[in-house]
């Protein structure tokens, strides 16, 4: 599985941490940078992952910011991309079960970075249910598709 990642200045540590561990787990990574903590604007990081999420060059994709707030405005700004601030494992789980979140954002300056891998590998190995939720990922397709 190739999984696209990036980061701002404030959410870098914690993008190579990530990084680290995605390649130990035998993904492979595409970095969008940033790679140092000089200042860094986040769009720059997250349209380009998006896009890489959305065209199918990266199955997933994690973003990393300060609060995560803007790297999901940014992510999900880009056709295709449904990206979800994860705060837990619980939300990890469901963003992938309920909603087929492609992207997952986290919070550079308050999460963990243990609870930060916790977090990714429930993302990454959770599956979408479809069922009922597969209706409502559809109607998001659909108006993407239109507008």
């Amino acid at each position: 599985m190739k999984i696209a990642i990036g980061a701002d200045h404030r959410g870098f540590s914690l993008k190579e941490v990530l990084k680290e561990f995605l390649k130990e787990k035998g993904y492979e990574v595409i970095d969008f940078g940033t790679h140092s903590e000089e200042s860094f604007d986040y769009p720059d990081a997250a349209i380009p992952a998006g896009e890489a999420v959305a065209s199918g060059e990266a199955d997933r994709g994690i973003l990393i910011c300060m609060t995560g707030i803007g790297m999901s405005i940014a992510a999900n700004k880009v056709k295709g991309v449904r990206a979800a601030l994860v705060t837990g494992i619980e939300f990890a789980e469901l963003s992938r079960r309920h909603n087929d979140a492609n992207v997952i954002c986290l919070q550079g300056g308050y999460v963990d970075p243990e609870d930060a891998k916790k977090f990714v590998e429930v993302f990454l190995t959770t599956e979408f249910e479809g069922g009922r939720h597969e209706k409502r990922v559809n109607k998001i397709k659909e108006y993407e598709s239109t507008h």
